[in-house]
């Protein structure tokens, strides 16, 4: 199970996601620099046009101010709230992480032809809502797309581990019959899924997911105004 994505149904995780995510944060760790130095609110663009795994763990990992997703439709006015109380509370920049397939609560009744139509021709709603941030809150913005970057490189240690533990349990299952399967981790422990069983099903982030209560309990805006305790994690 080799995705970026981490959205392959059955499995905790899949291999290359922690390598994706190490990238994405180092991103999101490089903007804070010159983010603070000019006093700019920084879009930081990250893949995921179905899921938000990567933004989602790369934007807590990276202290972002809010993460954009696309399980959870945003109102942009949340976000120039976000903004605009930072600002009154003297912070000088905000870091705003942002999956590629995050969409506005607008956009989410529409369908894809008619998102890109109301973008401008644009395939995301970055540009669009950093443009009504500069405008709405009187920041300057820039937006930064590492793009393919989060799919190369040396992979990560823990990548390295998780690929030859499932590589040498595909080992195994070949050995004995058991074609038709694919490797997965659930609970820290290795087993194995039917294809037939996970075949076209898509991994998305849950509401109550845990990760999701942490980021509202740091205070991470997720743009759609929900607010979470810690004692509610």
């Amino acid at each position: 199970p080799k995705t970026i994505d981490n959205d392959i149904w059955g499995t905790d995780v899949t291999f290359g996601f922690h390598s994706a995510v190490d990238i994405a944060t180092e991103c999101i760790d490089r903007i804070h620099t010159t983010a603070a130095s000019h006093g700019r609110t920084m879009f930081i663009e990250l893949m995921g046009n179905r899921v938000g795994w990567l933004t989602l763990y790369a934007g807590i990992a990276g202290g972002a101010d809010a993460i954009l997703l696309p399980e959870f439709p945003y109102d942009p006015e949340e976000v120039a709230n976000l903004i605009e109380q930072r600002n009154q509370e003297g912070h000088a920049f905000s870091i705003i992480a942002i999956a590629e397939g995050a969409m506005t609560k607008t956009e989410r009744k529409l369908k894809k032809d008619e998102r890109i139509a109301y973008r401008g021709g644009e395939t995301t709603s970055t540009k669009a809502l950093a443009a009504y941030i500069e405008k709405k809150c009187n920041v300057e913005t820039r937006i930064v797309v590492p793009g393919h970057l989060q799919r190369g490189g040396n992979p990560s240690a823990y990548d390295r581990l998780l690929s030859s533990e499932m590589g040498s349990f595909a080992g195994r299952l070949a050995l004995e019959g058991k074609f038709g399967t694919t490797v997965a981790i659930k609970d820290n422990k290795i087993t194995y899924n039917k294809l037939s069983d996970i075949a076209g099903k898509t991994k998305f982030i849950s509401n109550n997911h845990q990760m999701i209560n942490i980021a509202r309990a740091m205070g991470i805006s997720l743009g759609d105004g929900k607010k979470y305790k810690l004692e509610e994690i």
